[in-house]
């Protein structure tokens, strides 16, 4: 029990050493911990091609988990033995990773679209508007800060996104005066966190540690701070965080319930309709990969798939006759 426990710490160090996201840690963490579980808290140095097979068997067969879930677990037990445990085992590379099944994304009209930010205000109706318009994921718009909001130049700076690269899309013209308003608002809260001594907002750990007055200063602080102080999972000190993700999921899950749309929505299809409504207005989808920040164009073109324009883009024959 004391090795298996050092295990997980020294998992932990080495993801922080890599400057792995917090949410990838905690996945990787979960899925080392019901791998050891799993073979009744066996070391994994003990253990080989058969348990790891078993394992993700168990997860597909008895628990019925879809072919991300299992290939995210596959991935944290890569991680485990090549980078923890530095054993170079080439059986991991022929353990069979489920395949995923290919989706069409759910894509609503420009009017429905209209109708669910119909339904929401404040705060949550800057956050959808930001979604559709700059086609953002949902952590990316939850993460922006004021400094990434370049408002003369129509720019968002969408900071250590998938693949932990930054991208500039574009920032919708219709939505600056409230953006400018928000930020206002933002500004005089701001000022009597400081007046007060609040503690400043949560920090990447390198820069925490290079730049620590960074967490007080205007440009660093989220575009939706959270209304409360919470504890930085890295130093253990109280800061402030931008808003929970479900916070804004549940604001736009009861918008689409109240604008009666059928599609199954969610903060995501946002993303979905920026890029569709892109390409239907004509642009390149090479413009539309970049403004996405797709690594390759394939994964742009199954928006091509939902254009309202019929399947494909054709035209069916019965309708020649």
């Amino acid at each position: 029990m004391p090795a298996v426990r050092g295990l997980y710490e020294v998992s932990r160090e080495k993801m922080r050493t890599r400057h792995f996201a917090y949410r990838t840690e905690k996945a990787y963490l979960y899925w080392i911990r019901r791998y050891v579980k799993f073979h009744n808290r066996k070391h994994p140095r003990e253990m080989g091609p058969r348990e790891v097979d078993a394992f993700l068997t168990h997860l597909a067969v008895n628990e019925h988990v879809s072919a991300s879930t299992q290939n995210q677990a596959l991935q944290a037990l890569l991680f485990l033995y090549r980078q923890v445990l530095e054993i170079d085992l080439p059986w991991l590379e022929n353990v069979t990773r489920a395949r995923r099944p290919k989706r069409l994304p759910v894509v609503l009209t420009v009017a429905e679209v209209r109708s669910v930010l119909a339904q929401l205000d404040g705060a949550a109706w800057l956050f959808a508007n930001l979604l559709y318009g700059s086609g953002l994921r949902l952590t990316e718009a939850l993460r922006l800060r004021v400094k990434d909001v370049v408002i003369e130049r129509g720019e968002l700076i969408v900071r250590d996104a998938k693949g932990g690269k930054d991208r500039v899309t574009v920032l919708p013209t219709s939505i600056v005066d409230p953006l400018r308003a928000h930020l206002a608002k933002l500004h005089i809260r701001f000022e009597q966190q400081r007046r007060l001594g609040e503690p400043g907002v949560s920090l990447p750990i390198a820069l925490a540690r290079k730049f620590p007055n960074s967490s007080r200063q205007w440009g660093w602080q989220y575009l939706f701070p959270a209304h409360s102080l919470c504890q930085d999972v890295y130093t253990g000190q109280p800061v402030r965080h931008h808003l929970h993700e479900k916070a804004m999921q549940r604001a736009v899950q009861l918008a689409v319930q109240k604008a009666g749309i059928t599609p199954p929505a969610s903060c995501h299809t946002f993303r979905h309709c920026f890029a569709t409504h892109m390409l239907e207005a004509g642009y390149d989808i090479r413009t539309v990969q970049e403004l996405l920040g797709h690594a390759d164009v394939r994964a742009t073109m199954i928006y091509t798939h939902v254009l309202g324009k019929g399947a494909m883009g054709v035209k069916s024959p019965l309708d020649r006759v």
